[in-house]
């Protein structure tokens, strides 16, 4: 399998681990970007997109990172924060009346952002739903009381965070997660990503594969997203209706270089992101929030409104093997972007020989 792109001088390196992840069968199909001060100085790409290897990976291929989307939903949230339609601390119940009930009275839209809703699975009832019935979700979610007090621990909210974002948006700005980021966000930031691909780019998707066929059954996070049935099924995240649906918490599809390119930009002041939120939001979007015990990855760690932060990066990664950050230490920002479902030692190993490390490191 051929690694095909650049790299600036003084990143030869990255190539060389990035091209023995492919010769030695560890990746199969992968995107990898890296900018630094305003610029692209590493696009590669190598494998394959399909899994017939009859598509070359290229670097407009678009893979879904699973988590990875997580930062782009809240974004959708924020932006109706800016308009006035929302406020981060005001209860859902404010706008979602059917939310508030079972002890979820109090619960704000800062907690969802922040993973401490207290919904990190959805409940009992939806086990027997459809992965796809958004309003069925939805109901379940409102119906349910939270597995501890919003507010007062935290766990990644694995597949419900863009439910809830996408409830609240609903009743309170009378639009949905999918509308928002596709009319506004995507295009007021630039992306070459998207909740619901359109037709006219579902030849550039990738197909996801697992790399060991009983990997979904061996991850530690499994409890969590086991409800309802199919999330880590790749016969149906490679189906025609999963791609063109909104499913916020885990279903962006995404280019390499575009999300490194946000990532880029996502701390400047006089940036894109700043611009669409106003200096106030884009503040409080990227500062460290809450610090803790996360029940979901079993570590302390620290959320912003949609990242993981440490003094040394801003970052994001997606069950699978797919990550993001921006190193606040070294200045650059990277994405790697992979189909092959696995764990985190490949954007790992690509993370130090940029001399970052991507275990979360809580803030103190």
């Amino acid at each position: 399998m051929q690694v095909e792109g650049f790299t600036a001088d003084g990143f030869e390196a990255v190539r060389r681990i990035f091209q023995g992840l492919v010769d030695d069968g560890r990746e199969t199909g992968a995107g990898l970007s890296v900018w630094r001060q305003g610029r692209e100085v590493v696009r590669l790409s190598g494998g394959w997109a399909d899994t017939e290897r009859e598509r070359p990976w290229r670097p407009d291929t678009l893979v879904q990172p699973y988590s990875v989307s997580k930062p782009f939903a809240a974004l959708a949230a924020l932006v109706a924060v800016r308009d006035g339609a929302l406020a981060l601390d005001a209860p859902i119940a404010d706008y979602w009346k059917e939310y508030g009930h079972h002890g979820k009275e109090h619960t704000t839209l800062r907690h969802v952002l922040t993973h401490q809703a207290g919904q990190p699975r959805f409940p009992a009832q939806a086990a027997g739903m459809d992965l796809l019935d958004d309003a069925g979700l939805r109901a379940s979610l409102a119906g349910a009381p939270p597995e501890y007090v919003p507010g007062t621990a935290m766990g990644e909210h694995a597949l419900t965070y863009g439910h809830l974002i996408d409830g609240v948006l609903r009743a309170g700005a009378r639009t949905s997660l999918g509308e928002v980021f596709n009319d506004v966000v995507r295009p007021g930031l630039g992306l070459d990503a998207w909740f619901g691909v359109p037709e006219h780019a579902l030849h550039r998707v990738a197909d996801l594969e697992y790399a060991d066929p009983d990997w979904p059954g061996r991850l530690p996070s499994a409890p969590w997203l086991g409800t309802p049935a199919g999330a880590l099924d790749v016969d149906r995240a490679n189906s025609r209706p999963w791609r063109q649906a909104v499913f916020g918490g885990v279903n962006l599809h995404a280019t390499a270089s575009g999300l490194a390119e946000f990532f880029s930009v996502l701390t400047a002041q006089d940036g894109p992101v700043s611009a669409l939120l106003g200096p106030r939001l884009h503040a409080e979007f990227i500062a460290p929030q809450v610090t803790g015990h996360d029940e979901v990855f079993g570590t302390a760690l620290t959320w912003t409104l949609g990242f993981l932060r440490d003094r040394a990066k801003i970052a994001k990664g997606g069950i699978g093997g797919s990550a993001t950050w921006w190193s606040i230490r070294h200045g650059h920002a990277c994405a790697y972007l992979t189909r092959r479902l696995d764990d985190h030692s490949r954007a790992a190993a690509i993370a130090a020989v940029l001399g970052d490390d991507l275990t979360p490191v809580p803030n103190d």
